[in-house]
């Protein structure tokens, strides 16, 4: 049948996706195939191995969600759900993504997150997205311009960009979004602000024009949305992270939008708004109750200040060194340990990692290392 092109397609992408155990805990991936199970529900086919029984098994393995997006730079279920609406837009039933976050009514930011709030004023009409740039975010903080009202990276074209349109529309002293920085591959949360600002959202609350995999906001409305456009001006500095031009932009935008007015303006604009909010679940952090060794082995980390130098040695349970990994910073230990498979479970990963930050900031603040146990 001319359909199974494109559903072999999707299966592919999917089948890919489940081969990593990240994407067995990702709300990404199971939100794509309840989603793709609601909507090929409409589809008449009786070949055994079609799609719908390979959704029904994986939803069988996919293990309790552990977060909602990785941010990865190649998403599996975003690839396998925009290869299905393209082949047949009127069969997708509307996704319900596991993204929500918390909206505080009470204080700003609203939506809580990795932001820089920089004025308390009317003076700061401009919002800053650094976008994949996360360290140029804290670096504009620091610089802290009056012009500026609130920095942050944005590196997903969905959660990230429900989690600005919130912040923003909730202060009326905002009139300008100004994305700097990297726009990060594949998700392209950059062009997303951008589509959205010119062409809004379809019925599906997908951002229209976007060329992320997956421009889908599910935590705001289009009543939110067309507030947002029409607070904000956004205005495109991707690719830009010199922390003077944009300092220098920030100034140029103030000039052209004067706080006085645009308060006033935007503050009737959304005064009977109704912001939406979503419930969320908290859980409180608990003590492990059991540890499992990793059965690739264990790492002992060793510090060389002098040549500025992280060494971790890889032993197996036999205490035979296997290999010796040497790197500058722990960003590029870590990555060269996940990517040749020395480490299997994600709870020495976590430890790896928290040890890995100690280690290089003993080094540059001058402390003594000592590595803690599991």
């Amino acid at each position: 049948m001319a359909e199974q092109r494109p559903l072999n397609r999707v299966r592919s992408e999917l089948q890919a996706g489940m081969r990593f155990a990240k994407c067995g805990k990702c709300g990404c991936m199971k939100g794509t195939l309840e989603s793709l199970e609601s909507s090929l529900s409409s589809f008449q086919t009786e070949d055994p191995s079609d799609l719908a029984k390979n959704i029904e098994h994986w939803l069988k393995q996919m293990e309790p969600v552990k977060y909602a997006c990785l941010g990865c730079e190649y998403c599996f279920p975003a690839m396998a759900m925009n290869l299905f609406q393209q082949a047949f837009p009127a069969a997708v039933q509307a996704q319900s993504l596991d993204c929500a976050f918390e909206v505080r009514e009470q204080s700003w930011p609203s939506v809580p997150g990795e932001y820089f709030a920089c004025c308390d004023g009317a003076s700061c009409p401009v919002a800053v997205s650094t976008l994949a740039s996360v360290e140029l975010a804290a670096k504009l903080a620091a610089v802290k311009p009056r012009q500026l009202c609130i920095v942050g990276k944005t590196e997903t074209e969905n959660i990230g960009i429900d989690k600005v349109i919130k912040n923003i529309i909730t202060n009326p002293t905002i009139r300008v979004l100004l994305l700097t920085g990297r726009d990060p591959q594949g998700h392209h949360s950059g062009q997303t602000f951008l589509s959205l600002g010119e062409n809004g959202v379809d019925e599906r609350m997908r951002v229209i024009g976007s060329p992320g995999r997956r421009p889908m906001l599910r935590n705001v409305t289009s009543e939110e949305v067309e507030a947002f456009r029409k607070q904000v001006q956004v205005v495109d500095m991707m690719g830009c992270e010199d922390e003077e031009r944009i300092v220098a932009k920030l100034r140029e935008l103030s000039r052209r939008f004067a706080p006085s007015q645009s308060g006033k303006e935007s503050g009737e604009q959304n005064e009977s708004l109704q912001f939406s909010t979503v419930p969320v679940m908290v859980i409180q952090a608990q003590e492990p109750t059991r540890i499992e060794m990793d059965r690739a082995g264990y790492f002992v980390i060793i510090l060389q200040p002098q040549r500025g130098i992280i060494i971790v040695e890889h032993y197996d349970y036999d205490n035979r060194m296997l290999r010796v990994i040497e790197g500058k910073d722990a960003r590029t230990v870590y990555w060269t340990m996940i990517e040749n498979g020395w480490v299997t479970q994600l709870s020495h990963a976590a430890y790896l990692g928290k040890e890995l930050a100690r280690a290089e900031l003993s080094m540059e603040m001058g402390f003594q290392y000592v590595q803690d146990g599991a």
